[in-house]
């Protein structure tokens, strides 16, 4: 097989990317016609891809508007889906009008943070404890190291777990308004190197990851500390507008909704909810995230009750929501122009995104649910996703 054409000089040029559309088609014999057609500046591209080709166009709806009661998002927001399904920004939309109708969805953040989590082994367990004792009285030496390489990261605290004669340092650190990994990965590598420094006792090895972070992967440990932003979205809907709007009692959602639950524990789920990453995967995708964060990001919990009036009161909760406003894929053409529509592109920004991102995922669970309540599952995708083989 021949090799990918590279420039070595030059690799972000128009020239570079027809090149390798050419070679894709002499070895595939696939034209490349569409993925060759694009707006994106092609200099402003190093860091985010290698080898770049082209790009995939993925369809992009707007939902809405959405009304928020946040912290940090407050107001009315046309929110951009790019998905392929059909149905998919229609629900989103009808759950966006049922909670704007019932006033809105307020929003809280309630922690943010980013983990790297290096082990090190030990002679003993004994040393292992000892080094923990160790770490708690250099913690300011531990943070002043691991800050040094960044003027944005800070060290908020280092958790420790210990198995057998193994010790595991969970480092937590704010990010600003970056989703952080590189960041705290290469701070998280500079403590470790100013610990190696001081030669512990019994130290026999040390690896800067072992899938304690635990990063593009679900785990019950972020579930309880969370990773990224931990944010909850509620609502509560008035009895008679279920009924009118929907077509339901609130009586028959929440009665849904324990069925949601037993099913969740007899399958084993991480999570109780309908969908949680239809929207976010919609929304990552329009809005340049790290698509694959939302191994972490969709797994939650969703919550309601029936008020002493009748209303139904219904909120989720996502404990590791990965988000960024800045860097990464976030400054890419199109994701700076979906950022932008919500007023969430750059720095001072990540919160309130999060904040949108969890309300949006509140609707699709409400109106999905609506859905199955009301028997209008099977019938709203006949419907809307008519694109038939």
């Amino acid at each position: 097989m021949s090799s990918i054409p590279r420039d070595p000089a030059n690799d972000y040029t128009e020239a570079s990317a027809q090149r390798r559309r050419l070679f894709i088609q002499q070895q595939t014999g696939q034209s490349l016609q569409h993925v060759g057609h694009y707006s994106q500046p092609i200099e402003e591209l190093p860091g985010n891809v290698e080898n770049f080709t082209g790009v995939a166009q993925i369809p992009i709806g707007f939902a809405g508007p959405l009304t928020l009661h946040g912290e940090h998002a407050s107001g009315q927001f046309y929110v951009p889906m790019a998905t392929s399904e059909g149905t998919l920004v229609a629900s989103y939309s009808r759950g966006m009008r049922l909670t704007r109708e019932a006033g809105g969805i307020t929003t809280t953040v309630l922690d943010d943070a980013m983990q790297r989590a290096p082990v090190f082994r030990f002679a003993d367990a004994r040393k292992a404890q000892a080094f923990g004792r160790w770490v708690e009285t250099h913690f300011e030496d531990i943070k002043r190291a691991a800050e040094s390489t960044t003027s944005v990261g800070k060290l908020r605290n280092i958790e420790q777990y210990a198995v057998a004669k193994l010790r595991w340092l969970r480092f937590n650190f704010s990010t600003g308004d970056a989703a952080g990994q590189n960041m705290v990965t290469k701070a998280t590598r500079e403590a470790c190197q100013w610990i190696l420094s001081n030669n512990i006792d019994g130290l026999e090895h040390f690896a800067l990851a072992a899938n304690l972070d635990t990063d593009k992967k679900h785990s019950h440990l972020n579930t309880l500390h969370s990773r990224g932003k931990r944010v909850v979205a509620e609502a509560t809907i008035p009895a008679e507008m279920l009924k009118h709007t929907l077509h339901i009692s609130p009586q028959a959602l929440f009665e849904q909704r324990q069925y949601s639950n037993m099913g969740a524990i007899v399958s084993g789920a991480v999570s109780n909810g309908a969908h949680f990453a239809n929207g976010i995967t919609a929304l990552f995708i329009a809005c340049g995230q790290d698509v694959a964060n939302v191994a972490e990001s969709a797994s939650g919990f969703t919550y309601s009750e029936i008020k002493p009036n009748g209303d139904y009161y219904f909120s989720v909760t996502i404990p590791s929501l990965i988000v960024a406003t800045y860097g990464g894929g976030t400054g890419l053409a199109t994701a700076r122009e979906c950022l932008g529509a919500l007023d969430c592109y750059g720095q001072g920004k990540a919160l309130k995104f999060a904040e949108i991102v969890a309300a949006t995922v509140l609707c699709g669970e409400l109106s999905l649910a609506a859905a199955i309540v009301a028997d209008e599952w099977v019938s709203s995708h006949d419907h809307y996703g008519r694109n038939r083989p």
